[in-house]
Formats: C-alpha cells, structure tokens, sequence
C-alpha cells in the first residue's frame, strides 16, 4: 500500500501574536474594556487587522478561535468538524461585548467547511472569512489550518489552452430504462486532428465534478496536461439527474443495470465516437462517497471494461457486500486509487478496504487527509488520482522516473492516536532512511527508524502509551535529505 502526503509544511504568515495564548489574553482584555464606545473602537480595530491577516477564524498551530461579531441569542459554528450539528457547536458571548467565541483544535494543516449559525435555525457565511467552498447545498465558509496548502492545479493558469467541453448528450439505456445525459471533455489540440489513442476516465456525479465551484475537473485536466504531467485524456461525465430527480442513490449502490450500462452502452458510444484507447488499461472509472463505493463495485463488477478505480470518500457501508467482493474473491487486474478524509468523512471505512487490499496484493495507493467529506478535499486530489493513473516521467537529477514513484510520507492512522498508530512511506529506491519524531518545540522525542530500506511501501508501528497528549511532527529523510513531515497528535 502507498500512502501519498500532498501537503507539506510551511511557515506560518500574517501572526501578529507569538502563541495562541496571547491573542486570546488580547482579544478577552478588549471585550472586558469597561467604555461601550472605547470597547467597541477597539474591537472593530482588531477585527479589521484579523481580517487583513486572514485570520478570521483565527488560527495558530493547531488551535482555532471561530469568531462573530453581532447581535443573536445564539451564535453556533456548524461544519465538517462537528458533522453540521450545531448543537456541537455552541459559542461562548465574551459579555459586555458583542463578540462570540467558539474554540477547537484541529491538526495543523486541516482544511474544512462550516457555517454560523444565528439564532438557531440561520444558517450564513462567516461575514468576516473571504475564503469558500461549493458543497452540496451551497456555499460555505471555509478553514484552512496554518500548514494547509491548497491545490496549484484547481485554479485556471494563465495562458493555458482550454479543452472543449461538449453540450448534453443523450443515451437511451435499455439497462436502466431511462435517458441518461453525459458530456464529453475533450483536450486542447483534439479537434485539429493531432491527438488519438486517448485514454477515458468516466465520471459520477459528473455535473458536480466538472463545475468549477464544486470538482474544478475541467481546470485541473487542462493544467495537467499542458504541464505534461498526464497525457492529453478525454473525460465522460455521467450526470444522474432524470427528470428533475437526482438518481444517485439507486444508481451508484452495488447496481449492476448501471454498471452493464455504462460497460455496455455508454463506452461503445464513446469509443465510437472519438480517438479513444479503447483497451480496458487505458480506462477509468471515478466517483466520490457513493460514487466512491460504484468505482469499486465496477472494479468487481466490469473489470472486463475497467482496470483504473478512482474511489473517492467511498460510502463503503452504504453497499451490502462490498468488502467481501474483494475479500473472498481472486484478486483482479485492477489498479486502485482510493482517498478520504480523517475528520467525519468516512469513518473506518477507508482504512478497512485498504486491509483488505494490502492483504490480497492489490495494487492500490491512498491518500489520507485532515479534511472532512468535502468538494474541497475531493477537487484538491484530482491531480493524485489523474497522475496515478496516467502519470508521465519527470527526471530528478539525470534520471527519468514515473512521478507516482516519488518518495512520499503518508498520514499516520489513526490520528489522532491513542496506544499505537501507523506511519507510512515510500521510497522509489534503496535508501538510508531515518524517520524522527519530534514535539512541536523542535525537539528530538525519537528515532523511529535509522537503517538502509530497499525501494518500495513501508509502514512503521510506534507505541505512543509512554507519550504525553499533544501534537508532534515526523520527518522522513532519505540519504540525508529532507522529504516530507506530517503532524502527530496523541490522545489520553
């Protein structure tokens, strides 16, 4: 199993306070000034510089302050931490003021979703966060921990040719009984006769993930392949709504109708129709939460068509029997891409076909992030997936190697952890590996491990029960050259 680390540590920028504790012994000193009117000058003042910092909600390390300022019985902070329940999210009124304060820690380079809250059943945008994300039901504000990257690949490069992305197309499916639409992405240069013999990757939920608010998948293939880090590739993207109603939920659980229609009716079309590598290598299928749990299914179901699974927050427990499919049955000529999130995504389900994988000799590669289940976090590893797939070489230094094969430090699971947890890497060759724990001080608490490893995916047990609660940093270093660090954090 490989477990790919997509962000990378970075310094922090734009604190005006030298630890948590001294922003909030700031912020509680401005709300007990006596005057209303000095009180109030004050806090619009340091508002304002927050706000210029993009530090509203407030963070430093992995601490978080959510903040409102205004009238409102009650002010609650709902999103991906809390699973959208306000009632997990009540705020405190820092009185005689008008500012509200709701205080979490989350690891340090989280990225979630959330609202306010007011008054019980008034659901807004933080009015003092610039920053958003395009859920299922709209907008919502969004947070990003000091040591959150985002993606350079979902926002339009400057200068970079764009594919075309056809109208709705319309496919009577005797399987299914009704029409379905799709469109069709086809690379820059497609129409001029330069390109063919193009691998497929069909898309669920196909509406969402080409929309530049939501899966930005149409930015993020174009950037992708004018950087030549994939081929030129064509994409389908299957929209579920029939009628008005949106028939994922039938559609994409274990439904072979849906799996023989797309196998049997949609890919001949396509391959019909355009320059396509029609050899089930060249193909993929990709999905996100139930559309997650149908790229597996079609990984069991029609592997005589598909060979690629993008599974993307899988809503394995949604299926009756999908991890005895993989489980019980001989190993299939698949490869699998499989991603989640760590705050109220997917539960363990990720992490239990994973097991199941490894245990067989699949061969697969998870990507586990610090995120909840979320557009954000599903548009920022497209470029995993895609690259998984279809990566091209790179050279480092005078040799030319598959990106995929780049050295890589995963997220430690479960995380945060209790009594032992995992961590995994990979290395593309033989190496002198040292793995070393530290504390978020800088220093030195152990070395996990200080010996020459051969090419290939690693997992490294620690016992954390003789460690005390908090966070701390692993650092991978290869040859005496720095990789990667993640952040730790231990429970009691």
């Amino acid at each position: 199993m490989t477990v790919v680390a997509p962000q990378t540590v970075r310094a922090q920028t734009g604190v005006s306070f030298n630890s948590y504790e001294a922003f909030k012994d700031s912020l509680v000193a401005l709300t007990q000034i006596t005057d209303a009117l000095e009180r109030d000058a004050q806090l619009t003042e340091f508002f304002t510089d927050l706000q210029t910092q993009g530090q509203i909600p407030y963070t430093y390390g992995e601490s978080v302050a959510f903040l409102y300022r205004g009238p409102g019985s009650t002010i609650q902070f709902a999103g991906d931490f809390n699973g959208w329940n306000p009632r997990d999210g009540n705020s405190i009124l820092m009185a005689p003021s008008d500012v509200w304060i709701r205080e979490e820690s989350f690891p340090g380079d989280a990225r979630l979703d959330y609202k306010i809250v007011r008054n019980a059943n008034d659901w807004i945008l933080d009015p003092d966060n610039p920053l958003k994300q395009r859920g299922g039901f709209g907008d919502n504000s969004e947070l990003r921990m000091p040591m959150y990257i985002p993606s350079p690949w979902v926002d339009r490069q400057p200068g970079i040719p764009a594919g075309t992305y056809s109208s709705n197309f319309s496919i009577i499916s005797s399987n299914l009984g009704y029409t379905v639409r799709y469109r069709v992405y086809t690379p820059a240069a497609y129409d001029s006769d330069q390109l063919s013999n193009l691998p497929v990757i069909y898309v669920t939920d196909g509406h969402e993930y080409a929309a530049d608010p939501t899966g930005s998948m149409l930015i993020v293939l174009d950037n992708l392949i004018e950087a030549e880090r994939i081929p030129p590739v064509v994409a389908v993207f299957i929209d579920p709504r029939v009628g008005g109603n949106n028939l994922r939920f039938s559609q994409y659980i274990e439904n072979d109708a849906f799996a023989d229609f797309v196998a049997d009716e949609l890919v001949p079309v396509i391959d019909a129709s355009y320059r396509t590598d029609a050899r089930r290598e060249a193909r993929a299928i990709l999905g996100t939460s139930l559309g997650g749990l149908n790229s597996a299914f079609f990984g069991a179901a029609r592997t005589d068509t598909f060979a690629l699974l993008g599974v993307q927050s899988p809503a394995f427990k949604a299926g009756n029997n999908m991890y005895d499919l993989y489980r019980n049955e001989p190993v299939r000529d698949v490869r699998i891409h499989m991603s989640w999130g760590t705050i109220h995504d997917v539960g363990d389900a990720g992490e239990k076909m994973a097991e199941i994988l490894s245990d067989k000799g699949y061969e697969f590669e998870t990507v586990i992030l610090n995120e909840g289940h979320s557009w954000g976090a599903w548009r920022a590893l497209l470029d995993d997936v895609l690259v998984y797939f279809w990566g091209l070489e790179i050279v480092v230094g005078t040799t030319a190697i598959p990106e995929r094969r780049q050295p890589s430090l995963g997220q430690n699971y479960p995380n945060p952890a209790e009594i032992e947890t995992i961590i995994p890497f990979f290395i593309p060759e033989i190496a002198v590996v040292r793995l070393r724990l530290y504390d978020m001080l800088g220093r030195l608490v152990t070395t996990l491990v200080n010996e020459v490893r051969t090419s290939g995916n690693h997992e490294v047990a620690m016992q954390t029960s003789n460690l005390p609660s908090g966070a701390y940093i692993y650092r991978l270093e290869l040859d005496g050259n720095f990789v990667a660090d993640r952040t730790l954090v231990l429970l009691r």
